[in-house]
């Protein structure tokens, strides 16, 4: 079955972009460019991946490096792991700024930390390139039906220039300010749901051993002021005990670290993030690294 949901796209302009990064965001991302009418060359480390992806996506094309990849995109999109991840794809003889030529602009889409967005921002400015971060929300389901919101920081006019070809994968597509902005958006988002999942998880635990059918008092407090993205999507499979949906434990460690570092720098209070953070870590104790965010709840009974 298709990683890459149907959906009608706006009219823009063809362009020739590169794609670095091709896991259960990036695949379909760049199936949503393909599907759009751009010419997508794609990178991944594992060279099978980057085959099925053009067998899916045919008249595309793979390259060996990032550097082969970007060669000549007008824009290069990266959807990578970590800080590590992306500048071993970005920086380095393979890497995609070395083979970038002036003006490209390279869009991170990795969950990072501002502080690499500025470095590599800076980097692209000296090459002669632009770099904007751009952090997604949205999971996996969103990557396949194309409907990502996208946190941007960086120039204004590199961002306008991306814009048209970025709303094949997105829902919204939105710059918040200069470089960083976007990935501390993203930071913003993750603090919202760390806090949000814990309570949902004692909401529905506290139901439960109250004797409650948690199907039908989610069905009608989600109509009330207690309703939110994740109780609608989240609600039902927790009570079920269900953790197969996503967003893994392992991911929102690694997301909430660099929430709490950046909170080091800036001298924001963050209470609930740092025990939901542990509250993550004792799930991964308990085998759970892979399920997803919402397995906070396994925790209570």
């Amino acid at each position: 079955m298709s990683q890459i949901a149907a959906k009608t796209y706006e009219p823009a302009p063809a362009r020739k972009v590169a794609f670095l990064g091709l896991g259960v965001m990036g695949y379909p991302m760049a199936g949503h460019l393909a599907r759009a009418g751009h010419h997508v060359t794609v990178y991944n480390r594992s060279a099978t991946k980057a085959a099925a992806w053009v067998a899916e996506c045919p008249g595309n094309a793979s390259a060996p490096t990032p550097r082969e990849a970007a060669a000549g995109a007008d824009i290069v999109f990266a959807c990578v792991g970590n800080d590590d991840d992306l500048r071993s794809v970005v920086l380095g003889a393979d890497g995609a700024f070395a083979g970038m030529k002036p003006g490209a602009i390279f869009v991170d889409h990795t969950t990072a930390s501002a502080s690499v967005a500025r470095e590599l921002s800076a980097q692209a400015q000296k090459l002669g390139l632009q770099f904007i971060d751009a952090p997604v929300s949205g999971g996996q389901a969103g990557a396949q039906n194309g409907m990502l919101t996208v946190m941007c920081g960086g120039d204004a006019a590199a961002f306008d220039n991306v814009k048209p070809a970025a709303m094949a994968f997105s829902r919204a597509f939105t710059l918040l300010g200069e470089s960083g902005a976007g990935q501390l958006a993203k930071m913003v988002n993750q603090i919202c749901i760390a806090g949000l999942v814990q309570g949902l998880s004692e909401a529905v635990a506290f139901g439960q051993q109250a004797g409650l059918d948690m199907h039908q008092v989610l069905d009608v407090i989600g109509k009330g002021a207690a309703q939110s993205w994740q109780l609608d999507n989240r609600g039902k499979t927790m009570a079920d005990d269900k953790f197969e949906f996503g967003f893994a434990v392992d991911w929102m460690r690694k997301d909430l670290g660099l929430v709490l570092d950046e909170a080091k720098r800036n001298g924001a209070r963050l209470p609930v993030t740092a025990l939901v953070d542990q509250f993550y870590a004792d799930v991964q104790k308990m085998g759970g690294g892979r399920w997803d965010t919402s397995s906070l709840i396994r925790r209570l009974r």
